[in-house]
């Protein structure tokens, strides 16, 4: 790229180039721009210096041999943004409503499950405090789904040169990747800044926030859902049965201490086989229209890049989706329970699970994370599972299933509730079921 003054060997600007990249990413794809910023005049020695540009003018780090290189200070620092965005103080009324309820959602839950109450303050959550606290979960489990499809990326770019530009440019999938891992950053912290606004407990995106378990609201995002509800109610009790979710969701992570690490490494199995589609990516540069820009950032955002998913794929989602919803179905049950005193709790109890059905934080927690689209009808199911189990054996044998992950009911056993009730019936109790699992595992 020539200056004012017909240097072709001038440096370009790495401000221009930064600033070119930003607007691609808010508002259009413009790569002739940002590759006439960055000096590239179609030669393999001036692909190789473009790499370079974009690369210094970014500050992007060589990714390490393991781990995805993401940025994930400036995720939350980009997440926490969005998070500023509308927030209030509020008064002393709604933390009184919150204390009251948790109270009163103790003693019934007591009475609903045999599962000990958590000895932990609950703590409450501005917005911006939720990301934080949500970060370490987070990259938990979008880290190694980062990782595979920044190696993919710069795998598929490798690839797709030219042999002479493969030979001069043997670090290209490297720079790929770190460009990839930044943009998995600003997307990832767009997310977590948007779900920060909608995240009304600890656990609404399905897992636990906080590894020592304890009970967290985002006290503004709950007292805007007590007010849009509008189910003509008292609000005290929407109260009460919000907070009897979220007291029964900690309780069930505390007691079954595996249950968390358990989703976490079937996402990181999942992410092991992911691949990207060279075709796909190939098609749409093709046919990209530059006054349609939004096309490439739907592609991205909706997963249209990864290759089809794998059988190995396909079970490891669908161990996900069976974990996540016993445990929806299983927090479902309880609380169902539990609020049984509550005179409009089956009204309540239908507008939370409206709210997950058009695409609630878990729905997209992990939509985004894997593409994965949690069924509300299968959580349902498995709603009526555990409540015909406690029906037929008491609320401790029920329980007792989350002694041991062995002892869990199967995606099979969602569709056939009678025969596994029947299973739990016979001889054996469930404890010594467990017993016996355990001392198998020891044995082996």
């Amino acid at each position: 790229m020539a200056n004012e003054n017909g240097d072709s060997n001038s440096t370009p600007d790495p401000e221009e180039i930064r600033r070119i990249w930003e607007q691609m990413m808010a508002q259009g794809f413009d790569p002739e721009a940002l590759a006439a910023a960055a000096g590239f005049d179609g030669s393999p020695e001036s692909l190789k210096q473009l790499f370079a540009n974009i690369q210094g003018a970014f500050l992007l780090p060589t990714p390490p041999a393991e781990g995805s290189g993401v940025n994930w200070q400036a995720a939350g620092t980009k997440a926490k943004e969005l998070a500023k965005v509308g927030s209030y103080s509020l008064d002393d009324k709604e933390r009184k409503n919150l204390n009251d309820s948790i109270g009163i959602a103790n003693l019934w839950l007591n009475e609903a499950t045999g599962i000990s109450e958590i000895a932990i303050e609950p703590k409450v959550l501005s917005r911006s405090l939720w990301v934080e606290d949500a970060l370490p979960l987070f990259r938990a489990l979008a880290e190694p789904v980062a990782d595979r499809m920044n190696r993919s990326l710069g795998e598929a770019i490798q690839s797709q040169l030219p042999e002479e530009f493969a030979e001069t440019l043997k670090s290209a999938s490297d720079i790929m990747r770190s460009a990839g891992a930044m943009m998995f950053a600003m997307q990832l912290g767009q997310s977590l800044g948007q779900l920060s606004q909608e995240a009304i407990t600890g656990t609404e995106i399905g897992l636990p926030i906080y590894v020592e378990q304890r009970p967290a609201f985002v006290l503004q995002n709950l007292t805007d859902f007590v007010k849009g509800l509008d189910l003509g109610l008292d609000s005290d009790q929407i109260y009460i049965y919000i907070v009897l979710r979220e007291l029964a969701h900690t309780r069930l992570f505390k007691h079954s201490k595996w249950l968390r690490e358990k989703v976490v490494a079937q996402i990181r199995e999942y992410a092991s086989g992911i691949s990207v589609d060279t075709d796909r990516m190939q098609e749409l540069g093709e046919g990209f229209d530059p006054d349609n820009p939004e096309e490439i950032r739907i592609a991205l955002e909706s997963g249209a890049f990864l290759a089809e998913t794998s059988d190995e794929q396909k079970l490891a989602l669908e161990r996900i989706e069976t974990n996540l919803a016993l445990i929806e179905g299983w927090v479902d049950a309880v609380t169902t329970e539990a609020s049984k005193r509550l005179p409009k709790g089956d009204a309540i109890r239908e507008a939370v699970r409206r709210r997950r059905a058009t695409g609630g934080p878990a729905e997209r927690t992990f939509q985004t994370l894997v593409g994965l689209s949690l069924r509300p009808k299968r959580m349902r199911e498995a709603a009526v599972l555990w409540q015909k189990i406690g029906e037929a054996v008491g609320n401790e044998k029920r329980d007792a299933l989350w002694d041991h992950p062995d002892l869990l009911p199967t995606d099979r056993d969602i569709d056939e509730p009678e025969k596994f009730i029947a299973k739990i019936q016979s001889d054996r109790s469930v404890g010594d079921e467990m017993d016996q699992a355990l001392r198998d595992l020891l044995d082996e």
